[in-house]
């Protein structure tokens, strides 16, 4: 008699890129024998807080909380979200030039997110101001803040909002390194066996592969999860973080998350130097 398959709680951002890449796996399109999963949805920063205490057995989490985690994560090779040129705005409700940025008072998405490190290496001198990710316009509208990094669709809606886009980080980060911004990623406990890791892996990696096969398919799913995207907005949306960086752990994201996490240490926003590890 077969024994039964290990439970594992599977947690991830309710956003439409995420929506998108889990679509096979929360429907059944992708399945494991040995492997069933629970899926918890939650924002990005709860779920960095969350994985220091080793909450979740595979979770999403932001490249800036991984030298936290290391001693109990390790990142999937599957799942990464990576902008290519773009990534988290910092945006003014009235016109700024970056170099204005310093000294001011800035609403981030949370202090492990990576939106909030690439922000300080690209200005260290600003008075920071947490706010959930989809209060960060409001709180910069209101003039409790200067501006604000916004993340997810807000990257897409911010000018709609009346915002003016102050710098794009991703492609700063394009402009110094010639290397993608590796955003988030996926990452699973290191005391599951090798034999789960692998296999939670896979599935991983044959959702997104679903997804990106059955696009039409998987963006229905996804919109449930947009937030006012239309389908037009969805589809350019997931675009933008589920792609080829996401199916694989491609040397060059390895090798910008390593400057970036080095970076992070050296400047001293970052208490922990570790090497990227993945399954």
């Amino acid at each position: 008699m077969s024994s039964a398959p290990c439970t594992i709680d599977i947690a991830h951002s309710p956003d439409a890129d995420d929506a998108f890449m889990f679509y096979a796996l929360a429907t059944g399109r992708v399945s494991s024998p040995t492997v069933k999963f629970e899926h918890v949805l939650k924002d990005i920063q709860t779920l960095n807080t969350a994985a220091l205490e080793s909450r979740y057995g595979m979770t999403a989490v932001s490249y800036h909380a991984y030298p936290y985690l290391a001693d109990r994560y390790v990142l999937t090779s599957a799942g990464s979200s990576v902008g290519d040129g773009y990534g988290p705005v910092v945006v003014s409700s009235r016109k700024l030039d970056h170099t204005q940025l310093k000294g001011k008072t800035i609403a981030v998405p949370g202090e492990l997110t990576t939106a909030y490190l690439a922000l300080r290496l690209f200005e260290p001198d600003f008075t920071v101001k947490v706010k959930p990710f989809d209060e960060i316009i409001e709180t910069v509208v209101s003039g409790e803040a200067d501006a604000g990094v916004v993340i997810h669709e807000g990257q897409l809606f911010y000018a709609a909002a009346g915002m003016h886009k102050v710098v794009d980080l991703g492609a700063w980060w394009k402009e110094c390194h010639d290397l993608p911004l590796p955003l988030g990623a996926n990452a699973i406990l290191r005391n599951l066996s090798s034999e789960i890791q692998h296999e939670s892996c896979r599935c991983l990696s044959e959702s997104i592969q679903y997804a990106l096969d059955h696009r039409e398919e998987a963006l229905q799913y996804a919109l449930g999860f947009g937030r006012g995207l239309d389908a037009k907005l969805a589809d350019r949306f997931v675009g933008m973080y589920v792609n080829h960086f996401t199916t694989e752990m491609r040397p060059e994201v390895v090798e910008s998350a390593q400057i970036l996490l080095d970076s992070g240490y050296e400047a001293g926003i970052i208490s922990k130097r570790i090497q990227i590890e993945f399954v």
